[in-house]
């Protein structure tokens, strides 16, 4: 597998050399300076993509977008439909450790050779695009462009979008979706989606588009009111997806969660842990459900749920000691967990290790997660161009619980399982990139390439 391997490694370093700087402007600039970058983007990227022949035309698409969950929820959605007989692909953003985990289809990730061929196309296409006189792709473009040409490539009938951030503005924001998807609301990327509730929720909203239907899970009186808003201007159908009404009766425990749906009245299951995630699932059935023309064997929408996974939200990747890796990067996220960890784990041990982008809300999310522990190495996720917040910064928050300072992750993650006994739990949170960087300790990068998935079997070649 080492040419494939090298073949991706060479595409990778091409396509991370088109970061420019941190994805999020400056601390200070002027919102109509951020908007007005905004729509520049989104204009190039339009035209780019008529000049590729549209690729995100030939297809169906299913557009999520949320403060939190809006990743579990299209994995669920993608599985439901790859379920129901549909050629499904899955855009989910950002990855955890390969490249490929942003390109898949029916659950498969992209294959290392072809993703560097799609990347060796793409880059080609650039070319011709920029000698006629037009404005190089960004990374961000070029990854949303080679997106929608590898499922038109591949025939897929639906392809489920995950939003980067916010919506209206999102680089992603250049399809018209059958179905919109809201997950929730929540302080997040303040810098550049404002910094209350109603000014997320606007941009959120902004993947709602005539023709489609929507779906949400946000009920709060502030935002709320913005997609309904939203709605009646486009003029579509929305569907709210609230606990007690579309589902009830949550349980969880380690092998996952489970809740009773109303519209089916049946007992749905997903493997994903955390009392978070039963509205993630019903979410991702009404999705299902407002995507076909004609309501889904129940059968089959509890067999797509059951059999949806996804990487770094509450894995539990050992046991004896219990490790969880949960990528939770907002103080929403951050509390959901910890109230899953007190539900499920009420008498355990916790060991923590903790790191936060330096945009994060890192010391409020701290606050929440750190008492109780027996430890927490804090430490600092490594990614190109976003800072991570310093490991001494955690410093005077000692009284929350004992703090050992370890900036590299790895190095954090073995003093904390060696501080670990066989019955405690040890909890790596705080960013998706902090999941990403330990996660290798039990899957390796080479072997989730060779195999084409983000579980691939240990297999032993001394034998």
């Amino acid at each position: 597998m080492s040419a494939p391997v090298n073949d991706y490694t060479n595409a990778e370093r091409y396509v991370n050399g088109l970061i420019m700087g941190p994805p999020s402007p400056a601390p200070g600039t002027p919102p109509e300076e951020i908007r007005a970058r905004a729509i520049a983007r989104l204009a190039r990227l339009r035209a780019f993509l008529e000049f590729l022949g549209n690729p995100q035309r030939q297809y169906e698409t299913v557009h999520v977008a949320g403060t939190s969950g809006k990743g579990s929820t299209c994995a669920f959605t993608a599985s439901i439909l790859s379920g129901l007989g549909l050629r499904t692909g899955l855009h989910v953003s950002p990855y955890l450790q390969v490249a490929t985990e942003k390109l898949q289809i029916d659950g498969k990730l992209v294959d290392a050779s072809r993703y560097a061929r799609l990347v060796s196309d793409m880059t080609t296409s650039v070319e011709h695009w920029v000698a006629l006189g037009n404005e190089r792709p960004n990374y961000g473009e070029f990854w949303v462009a080679m997106t929608y040409r590898y499922f038109a490539e591949e025939l897929v009938d639906v392809a489920v979008i995950e939003v980067g951030a916010g919506g209206r503005f999102d680089v992603t924001n250049v399809i018209e979706p059958r179905v919109a998807a809201i997950t929730s609301i929540g302080l997040d990327h303040v810098t550049t989606l404002g910094a209350t509730l109603t000014e997320i929720a606007w941009h959120k909203a902004g993947i709602i588009k005539p023709g489609c239907v929507v779906v949400t899970a946000v009920s709060g009186a502030d935002a709320y009111p913005v997609i309904e808003a939203e709605c009646r201007e486009q003029g579509v159908p929305l569907i709210s997806v609230r606990e007690n009404e579309a589902f009830s009766d949550v349980d969880t425990d380690e092998s996952g969660t489970s809740f009773e749906d109303a519209a089916s009245a049946r007992r749905m299951h997903v493997r994903l842990p955390g009392t978070f995630q039963a509205s993630n699932a019903a979410t991702a059935l009404a999705i299902a459900r407002a995507y076909c023309p004609v309501d889904p064997d129940p059968r089959l929408l509890t067999e797509g749920l059951a059999s949806a996974r996804f990487p770094g939200r509450m894995e539990i990747v050992q046991n004896r000691p219990t490790v969880i890796l949960d990528g939770a990067h907002n103080p929403e996220k951050i509390q959901s967990l910890r109230n899953s960890l007190d539900l499920m784990f009420p008498k355990r041990r916790r060991i923590l290790v903790f790191g936060a982008l330096e945009a994060k809300s890192y010391l409020e999310m701290f606050e929440i997660v750190s008492p109780g522990s027996r430890a927490v190495f804090v430490t600092e996720p490594r990614v190109l161009s976003k800072p991570a917040t310093k490991a001494t910064a955690y410093a005077s928050l000692g009284r929350l619980a004992p703090i050992v300072i370890e900036p590299d992750p790895r190095r954090a993650l073995e003093q904390a399982l060696s501080l670990a006994g066989r019955d405690d739990l040890v909890i790596v949170t705080g960013s998706l990139y902090l999941v990403g960087n330990v996660r290798e300790r039990w899957f390796s990068v080479e072997s989730i390439l060779e195999q084409g998935t983000s579980w691939p079997v240990v297999i032993d070649r001394a034998r």
